[in-house]
This record gives C-alpha cells, structure tokens and sequence, in this order.
C-alpha cells in the first residue's frame, strides 16, 4: 500500500485534477455535468479499495506471477544475445521451457517490483478463473497462427464500455492527432466502439499494414529486457483480459483496456512504430544498467509521453490515454513539464504509486526519434544490429560483408527516392 506521504501526494494530485476539469473546456458537455470530479475521486477509491482487498487476503505480487530467474551464459560461438533470454533471430521465447513466463510490459514489471502493486479482482475466485482461461490462450499460441478470439462476456464489455465512452470524448482535445486519426480508422475497420472490445488478430493485421507490427498475446508482465527484445522486431505484446469490474478507471498492470485503447492508435503512426523499434534495437546486447535506462526512457515517453502540436501540448503516451484521470492531470497546471532530453530522462526516478509529478515534451516524434538515435549511438555493445524487413528477424553485424550488403540495401533505396524527386523537379 502506498504509505501516508503518497496518500497525502495522491489526494493532492486528485483534488487539483478535478478542480482542473472544472476550468477544461474539453468535457463541458451535458453528459459530463456532475461527474467530472467523481469519475478521478473514483479511480482513488478504486485504488485504495484494491490494496486494503489485497492486505486483507495476505496477497502479495509474488503469489500472482512468476519471473524466471537470469538465464545461463549461451553456448561458445552461438549466435543467441548473452543477455536475452531467447535467440537473436527470434522474438519469441523457446518452446517448452517452462519457466519462462510469456508476459510483458516495462510499465508494470516496474510496478510488480513496488510493495504497493496489488492485483485488483484477485481476490474474486470467478474473475481468476476468468483471467486463466484467457491466459492459457497465450500460452497455447504459436506464432503465425490467427490469434484466438474472445468471447467477451456481458459484465466485461460494460467495463469497456464506460472507460472507453469516457476517454473518447476527452481524446478530442488531449490526445495528439497521430492517436486521433488513428483512432477513427481502427472504429472503421477493427469494430472499436463502446459495445464491442477489438479482437487481436483484427487490430493485429490492421498494424501490419500500417506500419509493420504485429501484436503476440500474452497472459500478463514481462520483464524490461524481453519486452524490450520483442519491439525489435516489431512485435508488441498484448494482453486479452480486461481488468475487474469493480475498477474499471484503474488498473494497476495491462490491460486490453490499456493497450488497445493507449497503445495500438500511436503504433500506427510510422514515426511513432519505427521510434518504439530503436528503443528495442537498442537493448539488444544492452547492460542490465543500459536496460534500466532504456525502459526508463520508455517509461517517459511510450507510457507517459507528452508533445507540442499547433502551439498546445498533447498526450502521446499509452498510460495517459488509457487513464481519464491522469490524462487530465498531466496536462494541468499540477506537474512539471519539462523538454525532452534522453540523458535525463533515462535516470528520471519514476512513480508509481499516484500521478507522475514530472513529464517530458517532445517537440515531435520526429526530433525524439532523432534525440533517441544520438542517445544510443553512446550504449557500449558487444555487437551492432539491424533489422532486416524482407525476413522480419535481427542481423548481427559482425562482418565487413554484411556491413557491405546493408550500404548496398541503402543505396538502392536512395536511389528511388533521388529518381523520385528527380520526376517531381
């Protein structure tokens, strides 16, 4: 449970993120008339009801999940990465190794390491049910099969229902207009809508052609250095539950609420994709420091980014466009927000606990992509990488030959585009 100084800095963060709905202009509607204060005073509720649940049951993160212990040196000559826990060539784990754990999420493997991470709902015998039902569909899952579908029981499309009536009104004016557009095309073709929750494997092959990822389920967390390893190769790992009835504005690990909702519009956005790819690319190989760093600059930007568009700042990150309350609140008056800057970021101290205090902005995802790229060039590595998109997996530069046929690729490719403008001239 969050001890009386986060209580005290949470109520805080609540009472100005109401008073802040009070001056907003963006939720002046009718329907929003007496409930835009109790919507974040229920989230606080939801939380606090949470932790008590989980104290008074003796429950405890290291009952709920398992985490697989750091893996043994690879063989001499194998080329497998040193520090991962699966091959280089693949995103995915090895079949039938037991210990792994197919799970995800840089956000919340940080939160399952804080003594305030409770489980909502674990603590309801149906609802864990529920929950492994959906999860053995992560485990049964081989890679280039459809992804199963869900059948999305009455009590959980309600919970979707209210978050998603509720955020999307707030998107409008909040929200960048990479998530906005985005949006609107995953309502037209992927059934996004108050009634119904977006199975997988449509979201799945609408991302593909957009930018090239793919979404893989999966049954819960996923440590820093593995979540980080899948976005290398453009695969992004997503839950199918959805949080428990009784908090449906809070969830303290992912959701189908959070992903499809935070992070699917953003990964359609090429610039947006191909910025989530560096920062996976760049963990291969990474110490265990340089994967703090790393999943700390996701943390900041991915989870919680903010950017300037047409003179206003807009929520980019999953986190925050997945959460009514602290979508408000980072655009208040309350945080700090401060510019972009990957060396301070990547040794921020977070919070998870309530609201974060700190937000970076990013001029546009074109200048952190640049940033990020400056940034990684200084990660000591016993080995570069490139992504090769005819075969979808990962190529270890180790050979003036490879090198050579990367240069030849490019070459190639600046060529059409120089022919290009050529044509326009």
């Amino acid at each position: 449970m969050p001890n009386s100084s986060s209580s005290t800095s949470s109520t805080k963060s609540v009472r100005r993120a109401a008073s802040e709905l009070e001056r907003s202009d963006s939720i002046t509607s009718q329907k929003f008339v007496g409930r835009r204060q109790s919507l974040i005073e229920d989230a606080r509720k939801e939380r606090e009801a949470a932790a008590a649940a989980a104290e008074a049951a003796g429950l405890s993160e290291q009952i709920v999940f398992e985490c697989s212990d750091s893996p043994g040196k690879p063989p001499k000559g194998s080329q497998v990465n040193p520090l991962c826990r699966h091959d280089i060539t693949s995103p995915f784990p090895p079949s039938g190794n037991e210990g792994y754990v197919h799970n995800r999420d840089v956000l919340f493997h940080k939160m399952c390491n804080s003594a305030s991470f409770h489980i909502t709902g674990f603590t309801d015998p149906v609802y864990r049910k529920r929950r492994k039902m959906i999860g053995d569909i992560a485990f049964k899952y081989k890679q280039g099969e459809p992804i199963p579908r869900v059948e999305y029981m009455e009590e959980e499309i309600e919970t979707w229902r209210e978050v998603y009536s509720t955020l999307r009104d707030l998107y409008t004016t909040h929200a960048c207009s990479e998530h906005l557009e985005a949006f609107h095309l995953l309502e037209k073709h992927c059934g996004y809508s108050p009634d119904n929750i977006p199975q997988l494997e449509d979201v799945s092959r609408f991302l593909k052609e957009r930018t090239g990822f793919q979404l893989r389920p999966v049954a819960g967390l996923l440590s820093a250095r593995d979540f980080l390893a899948s976005l290398a190769f453009r695969v992004f790992q997503c839950t199918q539950y959805i949080r428990h009835s009784s908090s449906p504005m809070h969830s303290p690990e992912p959701d189908c609420v959070h992903e499809l909702l935070g992070h699917v519009p953003i990964l359609a956005d090429r610039t947006f994709a191909q910025f989530s790819q560096n920062i996976g690319l760049a963990s291969l190989g990474a110490s265990d420091e340089d994967i703090e760093k790393l999943s700390t600059l996701y943390w900041f930007t991915v989870e919680f980014g903010l950017c300037k568009q047409g003179g206003a700042v807009k929520a980019y990150g999953a986190g925050l466009l997945s959460s009514y309350g602290e979508l408000v609140h980072s655009l208040s008056d309350e945080p700090d927000r401060r510019e972009f800057d990957p060396d301070t970021v990547a040794v921020q101290p977070y919070q998870d606990q309530t609201y974060q205090p700190v937000y970076f902005v990013s001029e546009s995802f074109s200048d952190a992509t640049e940033k990020l790229r400056a940034y990684v060039t200084r990660i000591m590595r016993p080995f570069s990488v490139r992504f090769d998109p005819y075969t979808a997996s990962i190529e270890v530069l180790d050979n003036p030959l490879k090198i050579q046929q990367g240069l030849e690729t490019i070459k190639d490719e600046l060529k059409i585009l120089t022919d290009a403008l050529n044509v326009l001239a």
